[in-house]
């Protein structure tokens, strides 16, 4: 069974974004990949601040990235860019941490206007930790994800179809590389 993990990098606990990720986790989830999550702003502070890579918790969540065949690294969009949090994260993972891994951006910010923050901001650093794969990624625009009554969220269908497409083609890529047909 393929694995993925969702890098979860909101610093908010009801951040719009979550609508994103949970729409990919069941996506994946329905094509037999297991899934795991971290939430990056859930890390002790001081492990992330200090860049304590000998942390508990910075050695368990780069365990599950090590252990991904697939990752998915999500943000909103603050001052043109991804999140401070995920930023202290990732230069926590190691040098090579992403390679041979399919690896799927996906932010979310108020405007277009950031629309190629995935590509000028978060591939570059990607990259820079082993990243050879990366998918051309989703931005969503906040009002694609609105707020219901209920505390969920309605993901406008224009969305639904954008991450599908981007889910489908990290499955399909992960299938190929890792020769698993089984997630």
């Amino acid at each position: 069974m393929a694995k993925a993990v969702i890098i979860n990098g909101s610093p908010t606990a009801g951040s719009r974004l979550n609508a994103i990720m949970e729409y990919a986790e069941q996506t994946l989830t329905a094509a037999n990949f297991e899934v795991s999550r971290i939430d990056v702003a859930g890390l002790p502070p001081e492990d992330l601040i200090h860049t304590k890579f000998e942390s508990e918790h910075i050695v368990k969540a780069n365990g599950q990235v090590a252990e991904a065949d697939a990752v998915i690294v999500a943000s909103p969009v603050y001052k043109a860019s991804y999140t401070g949090v995920l930023k202290t994260f990732l230069d926590l993972i190691p040098q090579k941490g992403l390679a041979g891994k399919i690896v799927l951006p996906m932010f979310i910010g108020g405007s277009l206007a950031h629309l190629l923050a995935i590509d000028y901001s978060l591939k570059p650093v990607l990259s820079s930790i082993g990243a050879r794969h990366i998918l051309g990624g989703v931005y969503a625009v906040d009002a694609q994800v609105a707020r219901t009554e209920a505390g969920g969220f309605d993901v406008a269908e224009v969305l639904q179809e954008r991450l599908t497409s981007a889910v489908d083609e990290l499955i399909e890529e992960t299938r190929y590389r890792t020769g698993r047909t089984d997630g």
